[in-house]
């Protein structure tokens, strides 16, 4: 009972760890799991640090300086000529300056970026991603390099929190403009391979995100730092001191104003978007910094999932009460606190898998242990009824022989003067008695201790024709005071293996139930064959009888047909229950057959030896 008891907890600890793994891949697990990720992010913020890059910004009071979005050529030229002289690391420009080749600015922007070094321009893939929008000529010869400035945020809430590091257009790839402007700035060749980036000896590990490959997670720069720091083209016209700031420096150059569409949700946005300029900074300020997070492994993920169920259910069966309660709390809290110590050490590992098999677990073990402690309640429940109705059965049956010693000790003792011959009889009828009440109680708690499981029966060799005969002798003066005959006719000469004292308190007993149960002037038979090497011995009345329905519970303890209570005749209805457990504990069956008035038929199937 025990095994199969821990292989249904096994099974329900595989299966929390199953349900909870496979929530976590659904779209709802994913949701969970991100927002899990923006608080963590938010509560485990880096240190500050001085960035290296810095955000030349056509803002409001740029557009409206220059007459507008016409005018964003003319206010990029500027900015990037008073600049110059600083001599920025490396200026990224996030414009798309794929259109309008007769805007009169464009003289203007190409002369500024034919002075700026280490040029890195903007492209965006086609809609249809069949190919990409590049700058014009006039403008790409004087980059260095071309970066890709595609957007791609989650595609559940549209935040973004990490970066594809290239994007392909048919046989055409661009590096993200963070990383193209990276290498602008220090230099250096990429060695390629599926888990990670090597620039020198520099390593950008890769995150897979559903199909895409090669993301980079972005370490925005902490809420406590304001952000990139940016300088307005506008303020900067006005104040040519500031172009200081930008010496030595990594410049993206890009629109912040609000009515520009290039604004995205990051994890520290509340109800602001962040420009898509100071995206490209942030990106560029994880690289520079090797400020990575790394996706936790699946392997890893998945073994902790079965540790946290394991755990649990391991709870409930050493612990039970407060303690199980607390230290599956414990559990549960430790599936809250290795999301946030793996994000300390920069691993962003999922909340899902972990919470949800933890609270799965906690519960079917919950659940298992309740079960258990239930059945081991009506366990005992059903151990005290079988007790007490065990007493009633050995009153009852003890009740005929003591009756018979104590009427027997009474008539001897009041009787001074009785003959010797009525004396002996009188004092053999005691032993005898005696005698068959201790054989009861040999009886009953044989089969007591037998259906408990707690003795072995006897495996004795004996004819089953010799303990019928036997009992029907014991049996006749019953009969004779119903004038009942009793018939036996054709017993098998076949022997059985068991126990002889049992077997024949099953004959008797289902013997005297035929006698008792039966009219005056009938007649009970005993029979039997040898079949298939089975032995079958068969009694069989015509008295009460019974219905279908009461055939069904007649081995029931304590039950009793109506026919059998409204007859006279007393009992507990414990007889029949007995036979059933000595039969089947001799590796037999018993069939009943009956039909109310007309008598009933009882037949013992039993091996042979």
């Amino acid at each position: 009972m025990q095994r199969k008891a821990y292989a249904v907890l096994a099974a329900l600890m595989l299966g929390s760890a199953l349900a909870a793994l496979f929530l976590s891949w659904t779209a709802l697990g994913r949701q969970f799991d991100v927002h899990a990720y923006d608080f963590l992010f938010r509560l485990e913020a880096p240190a500050p640090w001085q960035p290296q890059t810095i955000i030349l910004a056509i803002d409001e009071k740029t557009l409206l300086k220059y007459g507008g979005l016409a005018g964003r050529r003319s206010a990029l030229a500027d900015g990037l000529e008073k600049i110059s002289g600083s001599k920025p690391a490396a200026v990224a420009v996030d414009l798309i300056l794929a259109d309008d080749p007769a805007n009169p600015a464009n003289e203007e922007l190409t002369k500024a970026f034919a002075d700026t070094r280490n040029l890195v321009l903007s492209s965006d893939l086609l809609p249809d991603g069949s190919g990409w929008e590049d700058p014009l000529e006039e403008f790409r010869k004087y980059a260095v390099a071309v970066g890709e400035v595609h957007a791609d945020p989650d595609k559940f809430d549209a935040v973004s929190r990490d970066l594809p590091l290239e994007k392909v257009a048919g046989h055409d790839r661009r590096w993200s403009l963070a990383l193209a402007t990276f290498l602008a700035a220090k230099g250096g060749d990429i060695t390629e391979s599926p888990d990670e980036l090597l620039i020198g000896i520099m390593r950008i590990p890769l995150n897979a995100r559903d199909n895409d490959g090669r993301l980079m997670r972005i370490q925005y720069t902490p809420q406590t730092m304001g952000g990139i720091p940016r300088v307005s083209i506008a303020d900067l016209d006005q104040h040519p001191e500031m172009a200081s700031k930008f010496a030595g420096k990594v410049v993206f150059a890009g629109e912040t104003a609000q009515s520009s569409s290039d604004h995205w949700m990051t994890p520290y946005s509340a109800s602001e978007p962040m420009p898509g300029i100071e995206v490209n900074a942030n990106a560029y300020e994880t690289i520079d910094r090797h400020m990575f997070l790394v996706d936790a492994h699946l392997t890893k993920v998945v073994a902790v999932c079965v540790v946290l169920t394991v755990a649990a259910g391991l709870t409930f069966v050493f612990l039970s009460g407060w303690q199980a309660n607390l230290v599956a709390i414990l559990v549960i809290a430790g599936s809250q606190a290795i999301p946030a110590v793996a994000f300390s050490r920069g691993v962003v590992w999922p909340w899902m898998p972990g919470t949800f098999a933890a609270i799965f677990g906690t519960v079917a073990a919950a659940a298992w242990r309740h079960l258990i402690v239930r059945r081991q309640l009506l366990y005992a429940e059903n151990e005290k009824d079988r007790y007490q109705r065990s007493m009633q059965f050995a009153i009852h049956e003890l009740r005929t022989p003591l009756t018979a010693i104590q009427g027997s000790s009474e008539l001897i003792s009041r009787y001074g003067a009785m003959p010797e011959l009525k004396r002996k009889e009188m004092a053999e009828l005691i032993n005898a008695e005696s005698k068959r009440l201790g054989r009861m109680i040999e009886t009953f708690l044989s089969v007591e201790k037998l259906s408990a499981g707690e003795m072995e029966m006897k495996q004795d060799r004996f004819s089953l024709a010799e303990v019928v005969e036997r009992c029907a002798g014991r049996a006749n003066p019953l009969a004779d005071a119903k004038t009942i005959a009793v018939e036996i006719t054709g017993l098998p000469a076949a022997d059985i293996t068991g126990d002889r004292e049992l077997m024949e308190y099953a004959v008797y007993n289902l013997l005297t139930n035929a006698i008792k149960y039966s009219p005056p002037g009938s007649r009970v038979r005993i029979f039997g064959e040898d079949s298939r090497g089975n032995v079958k011995i068969s009694v069989e009345d015509q008295g009460i009888g019974m219905d279908k329905k009461e055939v069904s519970r007649i081995f029931e303890k304590f039950y009793r047909t109506k026919r059998a209570e409204q007859s006279g005749e007393a009992g507990t209805g414990i007889g029949l229950a007995i036979v059933e457990q000595i039969v089947v504990q001799h590796g037999g069956s018993i069939q009943v057959e009956s039909e109310p008035g007309k008598g009933s038929r009882f037949t013992l199937v039993l091996k042979r030896a």
